[in-house]
């Protein structure tokens, strides 16, 4: 075989293996969360994300330095949630579906993030999808309003 045919088999090769890689496969940032170290669904939802490919870090603090991390960031009071996490500088409250995050990396908004106020049943980490209560997840704007980013119905 001949040089400039083996570069060029090398070379369509490695076009093909990248172009079997989805494309937000290598365009999401890693995640930061912070957590109460005894909080179960927690832990349940971050697994998630890793099973979704997401690369996770996890903080655990206490409530009273959750709570002023959440506030000096700009997320509304009755926004919050029991974690939040951080990534590509925005702010995920709550139990966010994967689908939704990676909505938010697409689209850009001009937004402090996505919040999944309370934890309500069935939303991810939180319980069986198919017995799900229904619940929004909210775009959460700069000058403190927000928006049905995504609504799920009752399962």
């Amino acid at each position: 075989m001949t040089a400039s045919r083996r570069a060029f088999l090398i070379g369509t090769t490695a076009v093909a293996a990248a172009a079997a890689i989805p494309s937000w496969a290598a365009a999401v940032p890693p995640m930061h969360v912070l957590k109460d170290p005894n909080c179960g669904c927690c832990g349940a939802w971050i697994e998630i994300l890793r099973t979704d490919g997401f690369d996770v870090t996890v903080e655990n603090t206490s409530w009273d330095a959750l709570n002023r991390f959440k506030l000096s960031n700009g997320l509304p009071e009755n926004m919050t949630s029991c974690h939040t996490g951080k990534i590509g500088g925005y702010l995920i409250e709550g139990h966010v579906p994967v689908a939704d995050i990676r909505r938010l990396l697409d689209e850009r908004p001009d937004a402090i993030g996505l919040s999944v106020p309370g934890m309500p049943y069935g939303s991810p980490g939180m319980g069986p999808e198919s017995e799900r209560e229904a619940y929004d997840v909210f775009l959460l704007r700069r000058d403190g309003s927000a928006e049905v980013f995504t609504h799920y119905a009752a399962g």
